[in-house]
């Protein structure tokens, strides 16, 4: 599991608004996360290892090479170069030393899972294929000129610099540019290109699978339906991760990551606030430990949407309990239930919402942006329109075009800052600016209510069934598709 396995996770921490009932593009984010192979979410130290690649000078990424070769080499023979050619996908070479680290990095994912090794020559062409329907997918971004929005790319660099700890992207790129100058910039490109990738797989899958109300009605009415789990579990979860596998980091890392550990669970016992509880550890007992815990409070969610190993530790308890640590291969697991409920009858209450957001970026400061956000707040002050304003002034694409409406809003669809502040404001009125990870905000409530989702829900659950189970064969088919309509030369 890495990085809390947050592909079923994320979509609780996006500023920009989401069904949070399913839609299809919830349901297609889940499953181009989960068979993409990406180091964006992962967390930090895959991109980070990414990006030294990318940004190290020509020495230094031989020296890697040649260390990631001699790992591989069951596989790849000492007696081949590392700067040879093992394919040619297209026009694009694929060389030995990117086959031996991509082999290198395989075999510590496959050892830290506890799974059983393939034969190197298996593991060489799995390894080989998955880098040919990489460049092949690549080159058709490229030759489609699909670019990921900024929102996308800037919120995906939000979660990593959260879980780090860090509260803005300025924050960010001044911690790894610190480290390595220029590294900001090669995860940047990194995350660009995940993302681009996310976006192609989503395109292509969506027009591969089709799911009818009359699929919904059959589904709902067969035995399987009766396995959708009714109970939804609101969670957080911690992680204190290891700076390399357990078995190869050092007792004294050990010892720091389960005290710290012991502390995470100590601090949940009484207390649902995730974010104070990081900031608490970041600046205590965690504050010079090897690297920065991981984690927040990830929402509502089915057991079946949760990753197996923290299924089966939340379920038994009751709400409020915590777990005891649970070592994993990446870190120490600290995870509280805060509350479940029950779909089966759910009457859940909804906030009519309208925002304006102004962004913080590298271009705008943070206190540039709080001067804009405070004069547009005077505005509203002096009864200027909200929706106009935000129509004029808002950063979020999504919305701004509606005059910042964002339809009817549900608990734990938003980032905390903001649920904090809508749930607060009364109805008819608007909050004074406050700050996400995103940038300043103001929102307006425009209505209160409650709403029976219990059908929706079903439907919504039976169709993400539907889709997991059909989805992974179109992906397939595609790629099948993609491989043979290209031009691929194996080079012995």
């Amino acid at each position: 599991m890495t990085a809390l396995n947050t592909q079923h996770y994320e979509s609780q921490h996006s500023c920009s608004h989401t069904n949070a009932l399913g839609t299809s593009k919830f349901r297609l984010k889940k499953l181009t996360d989960a068979l993409l192979v990406s180091t964006v979410l992962a967390g930090l130290s895959l991109t980070a290892q990414a990006a030294d690649k990318t940004v190290g000078s020509a020495t230094t990424a031989q020296s890697t090479e040649s260390v990631e070769a001699a790992n591989a080499q069951a596989a790849i023979s000492a007696s081949e170069s590392s700067n040879g050619i093992i394919a040619l996908v297209n026009d694009t070479p694929i060389l030995k030393s990117e086959l031996a680290a991509a082999i290198a990095a395989a075999q510590t994912r496959i050892k830290a899972s506890g799974q059983p090794a393939p034969s190197p020559q298996r593991l060489q062409n799995e390894v080989l294929n998955s880098l040919i329907l990489r460049e092949l997918q690549l080159d058709m971004v490229q030759r489609a000129g699909i670019r990921p929005s900024p929102d996308a790319v800037n919120e995906s660099l939000a979660r990593l610099a959260q879980a780090q700890g860090l509260k803005s992207l300025t924050e960010l790129q001044q911690a790894l540019d610190a480290r390595q100058p220029g590294r900001y910039a090669a995860v940047r490109a990194q995350v660009i290109e995940e993302e681009s990738l996310k976006a192609l797989q989503q395109s292509q899958v969506a027009s591969r699978v089709r799911i009818t109300e009359q699929d919904v009605d059959a589904f709902l009415a067969s035995p399987e339906a009766q396995k959708l789990q009714s109970t939804e579990y609101r969670t957080i979860h911690i992680r204190i991760p290891f700076s390399d596998d357990y078995n190869r980091i050092t007792e004294s890392e050990k010892n720091a990551a389960m005290q710290i550990a012991q502390q995470t669970q100590e601090l949940l016992k009484t207390s649902n606030d995730a974010q104070a509880i990081l900031n608490q550890l970041t600046t205590g007992i965690a504050k010079n430990y090897v690297a920065p815990v991981q984690g927040g409070d990830m929402g509502y969610h089915p057991a079946a949407g949760l990753p197996t190993d923290i299924a089966k530790q939340i379920t038994p308890l009751e709400v409020g309990q915590v777990t005891a640590p649970q070592i994993t291969p990446e870190g120490i697991d600290v995870v509280k239930l805060v509350d479940k409920r029950n779909n089966d009858n759910m009457i859940i209450p909804q906030w009519k919402v309208r925002h304006i957001l102004v962004k913080t970026d590298e271009r705008n400061s943070d206190a540039l942006v709080e001067q804009r956000v405070n004069d547009l707040y005077e505005q509203l002050r002096r009864d200027a329109d909200f929706a106009s304003l935000a129509a004029t002034y808002s950063d979020d694409p999504g919305s701004a075009g509606r005059g910042g409406d964002l339809d009817w809003v549900t608990e734990g669809q938003m980032v905390p800052e903001f649920e904090e502040m809508m749930k607060r404001t009364p109805e008819g009125d608007f909050s004074t600016p406050f700050k996400s990870q995103f940038g300043w905000h103001i929102l307006k409530v425009e209505g209160v209510r409650e709403k029976d989702v219990s059908d929706t829900i079903k439907r919504n659950l039976a169709r993400e069934a539907l889709f997991q189970r059909l989805a992974p064969q179109a992906q397939e088919d595609w790629l099948q598709e993609l491989r043979a309509n290209a031009y691929v030369k194996i080079i012995n």
